[in-house]
């Protein structure tokens, strides 16, 4: 009997080493949450918070308030030398994942590492980290995995895996010193023109390859292995990037069988499971099939600024959320938070009132499908399969005036016409190809009003018409 359960423990442990397929999540059965969310939290943080889009005096001209070091061509011992500031007192991971989940999204991802380097945990791979460069000495990510499971947020991590502009040897977009205008500027521009786009000499004291295996490749195996599960791996900027450099972090998601990764390790080789446009929704002629997340910003700037009021108004925000669904893409709406480790006023409230609709509606949101209407000038529309029948959630930017409403080519059987979360009166009728719907004379939104229309059968898909 003991012979027996030992020969049974090797053969278990031989399998559990090699794998077998069905130990081995298929790519729908890792997709299935990620589908169904639709929308979540992109969060941009780090040391150049602190700085807010501004340097020696002088704002930040172009990008994101993100690329401050590479637009102002801070040098190293500069930039570090803010870290030494960079105590966010007031971060409460509670409030961040409350915020989010209140909002109606379903996961967040968090820049573990920026183009700057700087990382917002404990790393053994680089003292460029909150724990060891900042006052603060604590490690945000921990403190936000802890949240998330006990709010039931999936957690991601964005990491830049190959720009890194404080941990020598990495690679750098090659930008001019357009940051701000300064009298060395010419000085500056010849320099960087002659270093690949790096402008400090530190930058280029170590070759990539030991960039790669000594801080990047150390650091992502340390987010897929000290913060529980990882739901998303999100690359950016494959920068010098080659396919051999693209397998050694490939090789560590076996760490996380389960999880998700973007389009942005390595191209065209490494297409990973989800397209990325970015501060743009696609045309539905771009649409090929493939699993998209478009992810854009509040304002117009990742990282906190504060001169930057641009901000989308909330009915642009939950409009772009429907008209994503709409198109069968997810919705990773950004954050920048403050150096004190609050989110801005302006994105607590859009995103308070952006939860307040979901509340109503989101239905119409999670779970759905892609229109399979032509385009409507009326708004946008989401599908659910239900059994042998369909439920078209119409989700109407423009209420008509006459209380008419044409849903073009469903010839299918009305079943039932509904308002989500109102007892206005729908009547629904069939008119050959199309439905028409009679609805209360007010929207009972201001930012979109949801009809849940119930259909026989299948409807066709006839957005390509």
């Amino acid at each position: 009997m003991k012979k027996l359960f030992f020969a049974s423990m090797t053969a278990w442990l031989f399998i559990a080493n090699i794998g077998i397929a069905q130990t081995t999540p298929t790519k729908d059965e890792r997709m299935h949450w990620w589908r169904e969310a639709r929308f979540g939290m992109f969060i941009h943080w780090g040391v150049y918070a602190q700085l807010a889009g501004a340097y020696d005096g002088h704002q930040q001209l172009k990008s994101g308030a993100e690329w401050i070091m590479n637009m102002n061509k801070i040098p190293v011992a500069d930039y570090q030398a803010v870290a030494k500031q960079f105590n966010p007192v007031k971060f409460n991971a509670d409030e961040w994942v409350l915020a989010a989940k209140n909002a109606g999204m379903k996961y967040i991802v968090i820049t573990a590492k920026h183009h700057d380097g700087f990382a917002l945990f404990k790393s053994d791979a680089s003292k460029w980290n909150i724990v060891d460069a900042t006052p603060y000495g604590k490690d945000i990510l921990k403190q936000l995995a802890a949240s998330c499971k006990k709010y039931g947020m999936r957690l991601g991590f964005y990491y830049s895996q190959a720009q890194d502009w404080n941990n020598g040897g990495s690679a750098t977009w090659k930008k001019a010193a357009d940051g701000w205008l300064r009298p060395d500027s010419a000085i500056i521009d010849a320099y960087t023109k002659a270093h690949k786009g790096h402008w400090d000499p530190v930058q280029t004291e170590k070759p990539f390859a030991e960039y790669i295996d000594k801080v990047a490749v150390p650091q992502v195996k340390e987010l897929l292995t000290n913060y529980g599960d990882v739901s998303v791996l999100w690359w950016d900027t494959p920068t010098d990037m080659t396919p051999e450099f693209a397998l050694k972090f490939q090789a560590l998601l076996k760490l996380q069988p389960n999880i998700i990764t973007n389009d942005r390790l390595e191209r065209p080789d490494f297409p990973g499971d989800t397209k990325t446009p970015e501060q743009r929704i696609p045309k539905p002629s771009e649409l090929d099939g493939i699993d998209w997340e478009t992810c854009m910003t509040m304002n117009g700037t990742w990282g906190f600024r504060a001169t930057d009021h641009n901000w989308k108004s909330t009915e642009t925000l939950i409009h772009n959320l429907c008209d994503i669904a709409s198109k069968g893409g997810n919705y990773l709406l950004n954050v920048g938070p403050k150096a004190d480790g609050t989110f801005p006023d302006e994105s607590i409230t859009r995103l308070k009132e952006i939860g307040d609709w979901m509340k109503v509606n989101s239905e119409a949101i999670y779970a759905t499908k892609r229109s399979p209407l032509p385009l409507v000038d009326w708004g946008r529309c989401t599908e659910k399969d239900n059994d042998n029948n369909t439920t078209l959630y119409l989700e109407v930017f423009n209420w008509p005036k006459d209380g008419k409403l044409v849903v073009p080519a469903v010839p299918n059987g009305v079943i039932s016409a509904t308002l989500i979360g109102n007892n206005g009166k729908v009547i629904a009728k069939n008119q050959g190809s199309t439905v028409e719907l009679t609805l209360p004379a007010t929207a009972p939104n201001a930012y979109a009003s949801v009809v849940k229309l119930v259909v026989t059968g299948k409807v066709v898909d006839a957005t390509a018409k």
